[in-house]
Order: C-alpha cells, then sequence, then structure tokens
C-alpha cells in the first residue's frame, strides 16, 4: 500500500509492468536468500522494492483511469490491472517473507538445514569511498570471471538499476545485490567494503 505522498510521473503502461514483474521477480530471489540466512539487510532491501512495486501500481492506476474512455478501453483496461494485481500480491507475499525475518521469526533447523545445501546465494554489500570496485565498470571489474559473482541488481539511492549493463560504472555508495557463492559473496563484501585492496587474478 502507498502510504506516503507521491508525485505522479508518466510512464507508458509496457514499461510499468515490465518493471513491476522484474521487481517481483528480485523480490521473490531476496526474500528467499533473507529467510534462509536470516539476512536483515537483505529484509529491508525486500520492503523498499515493495514500496516500489506499490508505487508503480499506483502510477498504472492513474494511466488506466486516463485510457479508459469507453467501453472497449475499460475492457482493455481490466486485463492490464488484473496482471498487475496479480503481480501486486506475488510483491506483498515476497514482502510478508522477508518480514518474518525483521521480526526475528526462524524457520525450523531441518528446512534451514536442507536448504543451506544450495550452492549460490544472493548476497548485499555496499559499495564505500575506499573500496577498488568505486569508480569502475561492470566490465573493467569482470566480477563473474574473476570470482563467479554476478551483480543482478543496484540501488542507487532510490534508483534501481535491474540487471546492470557492463558499462554501468559503480558509485560510493551504490548498494549491491549480487549471486555466488557463499565465498564469493563474502570477498565481495570484503572488496566492497575496502578490507580487500586488490581483486584476484583473471584465471585463464
Amino acid at each position: 500500500m502507498v502510504t506516503q505522498e507521491v508525485e505522479y510521473k508518466p510512464l507508458s503502461v509496457r514499461e510499468i509492468l515490465k518493471e513491476m514483474k522484474d521487481l517481483s521477480s528480485l523480490m521473490i530471489d531476496l526474500a528467499y536468500s533473507a529467510f534462509l540466512y536470516n539476512h536483515k539487510k537483505l529484509a529491508e532491501e525486500v520492503m523498499r522494492l515493495e514500496e516500489r512495486v506499490d508505487y508503480l501500481g499506483y502510477l498504472l492506476g492513474i494511466q488506466a483511469a486516463l485510457a479508459a474512455r469507453d467501453r472497449e478501453d475499460a475492457e482493455q483496461v481490466s486485463g492490464i490491472l488484473k496482471v498487475a494485481t496479480a503481480v501486486d500480491k506475488i510483491s506483498d507475499a515476497a514482502a510478508d517473507i522477508a518480514n518474518l525475518v525483521l521480526l526475528n521469526i526462524s524457520i525450523h533447523p531441518s528446512i534451514h538445514s536442507a536448504f543451506k545445501k544450495t550452492e549460490e546465494i544472493l548476497g548485499r554489500v555496499k559499495v564505500r569511498e575506499e573500496s577498488v570496485l568505486a569508480g569502475k565498470t561492470l566490465e573493467d571489474l569482470m566480477l563473474e570471471t574473476r570470482m563467479g559473482v554476478d551483480i543482478i541488481a543496484i540501488r542507487r539511492e532510490k534508483i534501481w538499476i535491474l540487471n546492470p549493463g557492463k558499462k554501468v560504472k559503480l558509485r560510493s555508495g551504490d548498494i549491491l545485490i549480487a549471486r555466488g557463492s557463499v565465498e564469493s559473496i563474502e570477498l565481495l563484501d570484503k572488496l566492497s567494503s575496502g578490507k580487500v585492496k586488490e581483486l584476484p587474478e583473471v584465471t585463464k
């Protein structure tokens, strides 16, 4: 639910639905990892994403109201709103899972043990000013090649960059959402914080 005052910014229906779908998919992954590893920072990112999805739903409602000029338009708009409602329910469910983490409600140890066997996890790190990552593009860093880490999203203040391209330059303050092994995410955290000053060499 949108609880804060928001500014109307016109976007196409296609743009809105695509972003809602992409954000809800990211929310599911983040909520899963947050719950599995009791990771409060990931859970907080899920809640931020829910705010964005709610805002997009608000924009879509305005677009729908402006587009419905007759019965035929209204029927088309109704179909679009049904899709948006389904996506919104998915994001709400992800937020509910993340909220369990924020409320310190843990999962049963046997379930936790079973899921721990997964080879990849999601991690959240913040790029500090002294980090070797700051000021470099993802192409320059070659994180996937060097250490098996895939940056799947970047939060830059209130802006989300999903599936960032190779030309995206990382900045101090960026929040990176990354997929990789436990060890590679831990190394990424040390690199982003400045605790480790040099990138691993590229293996040939």
